[in-house]
């Protein structure tokens, strides 16, 4: 039975739950599987959870979870010794958008083998149905299947490394990103291309805060970024109080955008391995300036085209003496290349540097463009790059083209 949690620590009390699923087992048909418990005195357990980050245009994303591997081989493939499988017998379909906010779906726990652990796969259903793996967009009634490749059946390798101790329990997080994983394939057809993250902890920790409910009808999304790249994101409840959870500690610049408003960005926003940080409170939220908006549109070429690995175009803006930050971004479609940037503010961002002192005072950005952005597309593989000044305050549309190479 499917179990929501809102503190990672709170995982250990839903083990009873895991009782319908099969742990340790050989489920799945992989020869490299573990069929026996490790000897009493050398084990420890450990917990698996899901948690995700909100989805781009999508009412609904559904993943099909079969089984979740562990193994202390980083190079261990598939069918090697070693492995030791959470299963989830029957495998169960999870909206990945009911679980942002810190929320979590355990999966399973079973009993290990102490010791370090260097690879994790998530193993999803095949689709071979067209039932597992589906979208809901965004004002439709009807789900559309996801193209899911080959390698979920193998296991999708997360990074990320975790230590397993005598007598204690361990726990893991995946966050899968459905806004970076669903992409357009042409036709109106929606393709998988899993981006996971693995956290090894069992601390809910991370940044917390809440937004004016007047703008919550706009698709208020919040991120926690480094270097402009970003590391966390999600959307808030109704009441607009939002939870950026499970962060590594340091430094964050933190990024709230909506269809109709201007960015809000609060930089240098500090993260400990354990507790949270409160950017705002209940009494007083974070209300969003309201801007117009505007596009970015264009085609990304990858030579040699790839078979497994996606473009993502993201438009950036940088402060005088500040973060860079990433405002929107969107993967490429598929099979044309084609990417809208939409709703960009064409109105100067809303700046503040944290403060443990609140509320924030927020103010229009010293040393930002109004209305102008760098856009970066990159790939796996390939070379990034990036053109600047794009401006949208005239026509509020731009057209920028990238051919990416290795």
């Amino acid at each position: 039975m499917k179990q929501q949690l809102t503190k990672i620590g709170l995982v250990a009390g839903s083990a009873l739950a895991a009782a319908s699923l099969v742990a340790c087992g050989g489920g799945g048909g992989s020869s490299g599987s573990s069929t026996t418990p490790p000897p009493v005195g050398t084990a420890g357990t450990l917990t698996v959870a899901l948690t995700d980050a909100p989805a781009c245009g999508f009412d609904a994303v559904n993943v099909t979870v079969s089984k979740v591997r562990v193994n202390k081989s980083a190079t261990a493939s598939d069918t090697d010794a070693g492995w030791v499988d959470v299963t989830l017998n029957p495998a169960r379909k999870i909206d990945l958008l009911k679980l942002t906010n810190g929320v979590l779906d355990t999966l399973g726990q079973t009993s290990l083998e102490a010791g370090h652990y260097t690879q994790v796969r998530l193993v999803l259903d095949s689709n071979a149905s067209g039932t597992a793996n589906t979208v809901l967009p965004t004002g439709s009634k009807t789900e559309q299947p996801l193209d899911t490749p080959s390698a979920v059946q193998s296991g999708i390798k997360l990074t990320g490394e975790f230590d397993v101790a005598v007598g204690q329990r361990s726990d893991i997080v995946i966050d899968f990103d459905a806004c970076k994983s669903v992409l357009t394939k042409g036709n109106g057809k929606y393709a998988l291309k899993p981006v996971l993250r693995m956290v090894p902890s069992a601390v809910n920790n991370g940044i917390t805060g809440v937004i004016a409910t007047t703008a919550l009808a706009n698709h208020v999304v919040v991120s926690a970024q480094q270097n402009g790249k970003i590391i966390a994101s999600t959307a808030p409840d109704s009441t607009g109080a939002f939870n950026l959870s499970h962060l590594t500690a340091g430094n964050y610049d933190v990024v709230i955008t909506s269809d109709n408003s201007a960015a809000s960005v609060i930089s240098a926003v500090p993260v400990t391995a354990s507790g949270t940080t409160a950017i705002s409170t209940t009494g007083a939220p974070i209300a969003l300036a309201l801007s117009t908006t505007g596009s970015i549109s264009g085609t990304v070429t990858m030579t040699p085209p790839s078979a497994t690995e996606a473009a993502y175009v993201a438009a950036k803006q940088s402060f005088a003496s500040g973060p860079t930050v990433t405002i929107k971004y969107q993967g490429a479609d598929l099979a044309t290349g084609a990417y809208t940037l939409a709703n960009l503010p064409v109105a100067a961002p809303q700046y503040a540097v944290y403060s443990s002192t609140l509320p924030l005072a927020f103010n229009a950005a010293v040393g930002v463009t109004p209305a102008t952005y760098t856009v970066e597309a990159s790939a796996n593989g390939y070379t990034t790059k990036s053109v600047s000044g794009v401006s949208i305050a005239t026509a509020n549309q731009a057209n920028v083209n990238f051919a990416l190479a290795p």
